[in-house]
């Protein structure tokens, strides 16, 4: 294991000049904007995104540095192997499914957390756990918009994973976290569960959200990250039904005909790359789809169409 007690050291293995850093940690929220991208409620989330000065110096420090701290099994967002796939298919036909939700994740890890997890002192020196931290830090909290803070979260949320995880395990519940998601399954007692999550979060500082929570029992739809897991990974049947709808007309009348029709000003490329994305997602989690494959590739034929 590498110790970082010098920033020469840090500055070096970093790739980055320790003036860069002194500039990125006493600057940082300067170097932010902030937009806002649309839910699938219709509602808005506002991220702070970092300029492209600071955002290299934190994919340098999540890939040189982060990337070796421990992070949980049960955490399957931000990682190798990591997908709204991994976290659905462990609870496919498992009975009740519990979904709950905790209340502004990111905005409540904080500088202490960040600083005490992420950059430990038995890997790094005080000046330099206080620089780290603060370069991934926007106005004290975790920017949604970094490319630190998808890892850090996953660091942060280990001990909390595991403790979860292997209650669970002893009560025969599978458990899975999906940034600030949780799911169970199995033949539980919902009431039980909150109780015991409300109990660990709160010695982080977290709460649940519970306008969030869901509870789906056997028979009804089971929707987890996106995805049914009723009797197999299955994508939710109106988005499935809207879009082959899409397709269908865009091969039969055309993507200029289409658009038109449903009084779009897309841009005809841009549209198909969005339909080409959504197709690929369906076939993320059904590859043997017939008939998505084969809608793929009309759409990589067509696309080829605008790149001469």
């Amino acid at each position: 294991m590498i110790v970082y007690r010098e920033l020469s050291s840090l500055s070096e293995d970093l790739g980055v000049s320790k003036k860069a850093l002194y500039t990125a940690s006493n600057h940082a929220s300067s170097h932010y904007r902030r937009i806002k991208i649309p839910k699938g409620n219709g509602e808005f989330r506002e991220l702070a995104v970092p300029d492209n000065f600071l955002k290299s110096i934190q994919k340098r420090i999540a890939d040189k540095l982060l990337i070796y701290e421990e992070i949980s099994k049960y955490a399957t967002a931000y990682r190798y192997g990591g997908s709204v796939v991994a976290n659905a298919k462990p609870h496919i036909k498992n009975g009740t499914v519990l979904k709950v939700d905790i209340r502004h994740f990111f905005d409540h890890i904080i500088y202490p957390i960040v600083k005490d997890k992420a950059f430990p002192a038995y890997r790094y020196s005080e000046p330099n756990r206080i620089m780290l931290s603060l370069i991934c830090l926007y106005k004290d909290t975790l920017p949604q918009g970094a490319p630190t803070s998808p890892v850090i979260s996953n660091i942060i949320m280990k001990n909390f994973d595991d403790c979860i995880g292997q209650w669970c395990d002893k009560k025969g519940i599978v458990y899975t976290r999906y940034c600030d998601d949780l799911t169970f399954s199995g033949n539980i007692i919902p009431g039980e569960i909150i109780c015991f999550v409300k109990q660990e979060l709160a010695k982080m500082g977290f709460y649940l959200n519970n306008k969030k929570t869901v509870i789906a029992r056997n028979g009804q739809r089971q929707l987890i990250t996106g995805v049914v897991v009723n009797d197999k990974l299955n994508i939710p049947l109106d988005y499935r039904k809207k879009l082959r709808q899409e397709l269908y007309y865009c091969k039969k009348f055309g993507v200029s005909s289409h658009l038109s029709k449903i009084n779009s000003e897309q841009n005809e490329e841009k549209y198909l790359q969005k339909l080409l994305g959504r197709v690929n997602y369906a076939l993320m989690i059904d590859k043997s789809n017939a008939q998505m494959n084969g809608y793929r590739q009309w759409l990589v034929n067509e696309l080829k169409k605008y790149n001469g």
